[in-house]
């Protein structure tokens, strides 16, 4: 598992085979053989929120291992452009929401400074924002012409009828069993985003073990009538 110097870990179920590819094809075939076959470059990944942009970069590490690394910008900018020094000695970096340093001319500096380092040693860099690159307000003009080249992907946000087949995905990968009718009771009585409906997965999970109850329409309708957390649909 890719580490820095922060105690940083990948999610456990971040990896390709709980990634449902519909509308995302081609990318996931780019982004599952990176390890194997390394581009020239890396590439762009956007899209909106919970589309699934940061499963698919720890999913990249979590292939590669300890040739790759995983940085969470939203989460480490304040801690300082020192903490991407170095970088270029992994294979592969994969940095999260790099529209969240965008204008901050150090750690644009710094930016720059490891494309140029991964370009040189051959390594690849991944990132991932809200939107593509030329609408990413980077300031430093050499950074945005690197970033402009790197070659781009739109992640698709799952159809509706993809959802369930997504959750089910999801819950076989941690070993349980969503049936049609439980799935499709929780996309109709919860929130219909990807973020939500795997956060109540995970409620699920916990309380399902806690109970030794299966994921049963009466026992999911206990759950969510219980559960302060969770924000049903009215």
């Amino acid at each position: 598992m890719s580490q820095l110097a922060l105690p940083l870990r990948l999610a456990d179920h971040a990896v390709f085979a709980s990634f449902l590819a519909n509308g995302n094809e081609e990318l996931v075939a780019l982004l599952s053989g990176m390890h194997d076959s390394p581009s020239k470059s890396g590439c762009w990944l956007w899209g909106g929120s919970a589309t699934g942009k940061t499963h698919l970069l720890q999913a990249v590490c979590e292939q590669a291992g300890d040739r790759s690394v995983y940085v969470p910008l939203a989460m480490l900018a304040a801690a300082g452009p020192g903490l991407i020094e170095g970088l270029d000695s992994r294979e592969i970096v994969c940095l999260d929401d790099i529209h969240t340093i965008a204008a901050d001319p150090h750690w644009e500096q710094a930016l720059f400074t490891l494309y140029n380092e991964l370009t040189a040693s051959g390594g690849q860099l991944v990132v991932a924002a809200l939107m593509a690159p030329r609408e990413c307000p980077i300031t430093l003009p050499d950074l945005a012409s690197r970033m402009s080249h790197l070659p781009t992907y739109n992640v698709q946000a799952l159809a509706d009828a993809d959802r369930a087949a997504a959750l089910q995905l999801r819950a076989s990968h941690r070993g349980l069993e969503l049936p049609d009718e439980t799935a499709r009771y929780l996309l109709n009585r919860s929130r219909r985003d990807m973020a939500s409906l795997y956060a109540l997965l995970d409620t699920l999970d916990e309380e399902g073990l806690r109970a030794q109850r299966r994921l049963t329409v009466p026992f999911v309708r206990e759950v969510l009538q219980s559960s302060a957390g969770v924000h049903l649909l009215r």
